[in-house]
């Protein structure tokens, strides 16, 4: 099958740390057209964005980018103790190589954190100028697992990063398993990627997306450590899960930097992925008996992932930041597929009170 819809283009951007492939809209857009950079999150690609790309109006300019591992882009090893770094500089680079100095960046899941990282790590060089930042679903500040309410890492922040990998599910996706089987990439989309009901004319090219991950330690999931605490392993060092490992990611500090961009948070109240109770939390799983031996409340508490953002933003805000939270109901985990109309009106109301001159440059 075709995995470009009509009106996209592509194009690969090589650098110094790898060739990524880059998604376009064919239309042009003007040199002077602000810039969106979309970037996807785990187990998917730049093709889930064609759709929203399209339906943006010619005012402005989207690109989508596939990670490292991910998509058409080469597979590179990810070393996780930078927390999302590797993917946050090869995004920096892929900019310079456009010659794009300033753009709104949105992220989805971990592309959410992406945006963090780079936030963090890019604020004060040459990198591509962050003029808004969209997080959608996006993973929490403190990482996916192993921590409680304040963010404070738990028992060695056992029970998460690469060990946590599904073995059935990266079998499916290791065999280009397109069926709907229990743990075929078809079925974890339709019941973890939207709410119940949803149906997409593309959901095969969404099935494509999320077989073009690469697999393995240093990929996807990563490599795991065993622990005493339970559920007995703890974050490795290499892979995508440990990339987002509470004691290897922290983008708290967003709340803390002199230039703050504007933000848009988008999330759905029927999130299974994110959530404050998500099925995805081993903690969770624990609690629900699906693992057994969970040590109970005290000891393992579900990650409260969505009110750990909030409050991490709502800190941004207090420090001078502007933060507008759009909450969808009847959404899952991907705003932008679900409720593709109300999310381009907000990026839009973003894009159109933060796209002004950069007052330390001049008009």
């Amino acid at each position: 099958m075709s995995t470009l819809l009509d009106g996209i283009a592509s194009r690969t951007v090589t650098t110094q740390r790898l060739t990524s492939n880059v998604l376009e809209r064919e239309r042009d857009a003007g040199s002077d057209a602000p810039v969106v950079v979309f970037i996807h999150g785990n187990v998917s690609s730049s093709l889930f964005w064609q759709p929203f790309m399209l339906a943006l109006p010619e005012t402005v300019r989207p690109i989508a980018i596939d990670l490292r591992g991910f998509g058409d882009s080469d597979v590179r090893p990810v070393d996780a103790t930078r927390g999302l770094g590797d993917f946050s500089d090869d995004i920096a680079e892929v900019l310079a190589a456009l010659d794009i100095e300033a753009a709104h960046f949105y992220g989805w899941s971990m592309g959410g954190g992406i945006v963090m990282q780079y936030m963090l790590e890019h604020a004060e060089d040459d990198a591509c100028r962050v003029l808004s930042a969209t997080l959608q679903s996006p993973v929490s500040p403190y990482g996916f697992g192993g921590t409680d309410a304040e963010g404070r890492i738990l028992n060695g922040a056992a029970g998460s990063g690469g060990g946590g990998g599904n073995p059935d599910f990266i079998a499916a996706l290791n065999a280009g398993d397109t069926g709907d089987g229990p743990a075929s990439p078809r079925t974890v989309f339709r019941t973890t990627y939207v709410a119940p009901g949803y149906a997409s004319e593309h959901e095969d090219l969404w099935v494509e997306s999320m077989l073009s991950t690469a697999t393995g330690v240093d990929n996807y999931p990563g490599d795991a450590v065993e622990c005493e605490a339970w559920p007995g392993f703890a974050p490795g060092e290499r892979g995508i899960l440990n990339t987002m490992t509470p004691d290897h990611l922290n983008t708290a500090g967003i709340a803390d930097l002199p230039t703050k961009p504007p933000v848009l948070w988008v999330h759905g109240e029927l999130d299974a992925i994110v959530g404050d109770h998500s099925g995805f939390d081993f903690n969770v799983l624990g609690e629900m008996g699906v693992i057994p031996g969970w040590p109970g409340s005290d000891t393992a508490p579900a990650q409260p992932m969505v009110s750990q953002t909030r409050r991490v933003l709502e800190r941004y805000r207090a420090a001078g930041g502007e933060v507008a939270e759009l909450l969808l109901p009847n959404c899952g985990h991907s705003p932008h597929l679900e409720h593709p109309d109300a999310v381009r009106e907000a990026l839009l109301d973003l894009i159109d009170s933060s796209s002004q001159p950069d007052p330390t440059t001049g008009p």
